[in-house]
C-alpha cells in the first residue's frame, strides 16, 4: 500500500501503533487500579514511543504525510488516556490538566495539521515554512517543553496555581499560532518544492 510520498505500513508507522496500543492499555489499567506506578509507564511508554518512531524514520527514510498524520492522531489518544489516569492520580491538578487537554486535543491537533497546506512531510519541516512557529511549537526544545514541562510541573508543584499558567501560556501561544499560520499564503514558496499542496 502507498501514500504520500512512501509506504503507509512502515517500521516507523508500527512502532506508533505498537507504542500506541501499549500506552493506551497502560493507562487504562492505570485508570482502573488507580495505580500511579501503571500511569508513569503509560506516560514512558507514550513519551518513549513518540520519540523512536519519529527517530526510525528519518533514519530508514521512511518519513511520510500519512505516518506524520497518523503519529498527529495516536498522540492524541494516548494523551486522552494518560490524561485521564494522572488526573485520577492528582485530583488537585484536574484544571491545568483539563486546560492543557482541551489544548492539546483540539487547538494543537488544528495547528499540528495545518501542515498539509503546504508540500512538506511533517511538522517537523515547518521551519520551511515559518521559522518562528516551528521554533516555539515542534522544535526539539518546544516538544520537550510543550508536554513534558506541564507533567514536571503537575507532579512538583505544590498547588495548581503554576500548572494553570503555565497550560494557559502554553494554549495561547497554540492560538497565536494557529493565526499566524492562517495568515501564511498558500503558495509559500518551500525550497526545493515547486508546487504547494492543498
Amino acid at each position: 500500500m502507498t501514500g504520500p510520498r512512501g509506504p503507509i505500513v512502515n517500521v516507523p508507522n508500527l512502532i506508533t501503533t505498537v507504542r500506541t496500543v501499549v500506552a493506551v492499555w497502560l493507562g487504562v489499567l492505570a485508570i482502573v487500579g488507580d495505580s500511579a506506578v501503571l500511569t508513569a509507564a503509560a506516560i514512558g511508554c507514550y513519551w518513549v514511543g513518540d520519540i523512536l518512531d519519529g527517530l526510525v524514520a528519518r533514519l530508514l527514510g521512511q518519513e511520510t504525510r500519512v505516518g506524520a498524520v497518523y503519529d498527529i492522531v495516536c498522540d492524541r489518544v494516548c494523551c486522552l488516556v494518560v490524561v485521564a489516569a494522572l488526573i485520577l492520580q492528582l485530583p488537585s491538578m484536574g484544571v491545568p490538566l483539563g486546560i492543557f487537554l482541551a489544548q492539546f486535543v483540539l487547538v494543537d491537533l488544528l495547528l499540528s495539521l495545518s501542515f498539509l497546506r503546504w508540500p512538506v512531510l511533517s511538522p517537523n519541516y515547518f521551519h520551511l515554512v515559518h521559522p518562528q512557529v516551528y521554533r516555539y511549537n515542534w522544535s526539539p526544545a518546544a516538544k520537550a517543553l510543550n508536554t513534558g514541562g506541564l507533567v514536571v510541573l503537575v507532579a512538583a508543584a505544590p498547588s495548581p496555581v503554576y500548572p494553570v499558567v503555565f497550560a494557559l501560556t502554553i494554549a495561547a501561544m497554540k492560538i497565536v499560532s494557529i493565526v499566524v499560520v492562517a495568515r501564511l499564503p498558500l503558495a509559500l514558496t518551500v525550497p526545493g518544492v515547486r508546487t504547494a499542496v492543498s
